[in-house]
């Protein structure tokens, strides 16, 4: 896994946290609106990128286990493939509750993971120079050169073990779940 650049399977990891996270904490939902909105303005010098590594080809086995395991735990596929705009906001809590129970029993019986940052949320820091560019993500009005002062808005997450089961010779990872025909 590269340094600087998240793994498939770390932001599938991301991408499902902040899904549970902008359904249920509006405020949170809010901030990723701004985000979506801002543009980097230069006022200054901006922070130089290193060199961008050579892309390598992954596997997706792992990744399709891994949400083969939370269709079938939490129904996940199947809330993501619902139109849920004619149902209230109260229908999608309930069926979101039963959804989030599944995934998180997936999540915690198959990985171990641990926030990248100690600190609560909300608290000011200082990022000194050398900070881990993987493991913190600057936003804002991002400009000259390390140590940087901000407030941590979310503390991260990182995947310290992955245990998934072993699959058997011939599976299939591409089916999510099988098709049920009652008899």
């Amino acid at each position: 896994m590269s340094d600087s650049h998240p793994s498939f399977f770390n932001r599938l990891t991301l991408a499902l946290r902040a899904f549970w996270r902008i359904l249920t904490d509006e405020p949170f939902a809010a901030s990723v609106l701004r985000l979506e909105g801002e543009m980097p303005v230069a006022a200054g010098p901006a922070v130089a990128e290193p060199p961008k590594p050579a892309l390598r080809e992954t596997s997706p086995d792992s990744a399709l286990q891994l949400l083969a395991l939370l269709q079938q735990e939490g129904r996940f596929v199947d809330f993501l493939e619902e139109n849920v705009t004619a149902y209230s906001d109260a229908d999608i809590g309930g069926a979101a509750r039963v959804v989030h129970e599944g995934c998180r029993k997936v999540i915690h019986h198959y990985l171990r993971i641990e926030p990248v940052r100690a600190e609560a949320e909300g608290v000011r820091l200082t990022l000194a120079a050398g900070f881990d560019t993987a493991a913190v993500r600057l936003t804002g009005n991002v400009v000259g050169q390390p140590p940087f002062n901000g407030t941590l808005m979310h503390r991260g997450w990182r995947a310290v073990e992955i245990k998934l089961p072993r699959l058997a010779d011939g599976h299939d990872v591409r089916v999510l779940a099988p098709a049920e025909v009652e008899l």
